[in-house]
């Protein structure tokens, strides 16, 4: 049995419950569901995100080499700090970069 709703915020609600006896391993998942119009509901499981492991970090920023072959450096400040952010920016990168050049110099 299937129960369609909608919450205060405008978000749709379904739930699905068994009528039958059935053994079944608890799952938890983010779907994509496709509801139409006649009814019918196809729901896909999503992927997981994979994220990249950062190979350096600092107080606001990471260095991490990505699945597709890429190296990614992510840099973060709260608005509060903007008047930090150029010297935060060019200290993190410079102190990453240095550290990049270390590691270089290992093999």
């Amino acid at each position: 049995m299937m129960t369609y709703g909608e919450l205060e915020n405008g978000m749709k609600t379904l739930d699905f419950q068994c009528l039958e006896a059935v053994e079944m391993e608890e799952h938890c998942a983010q779907f994509k569901a496709k509801i139409m119009r006649d009814g019918n509901v196809y729901m896909t499981e999503v992927p997981k995100r994979e994220r990249n492991n950062p190979i350096f970090r600092e107080d606001n920023s990471s260095l991490s080499h990505g699945k597709d072959g890429k190296y990614y450096f992510s840099f973060w400040l709260k608005e509060e700090q903007l008047d930090n952010l150029p010297a935060e920016l060019v200290r993190q990168a410079s102190v990453i970069a240095n550290k990049v050049i270390k590691d270089l110099l290992k093999y």
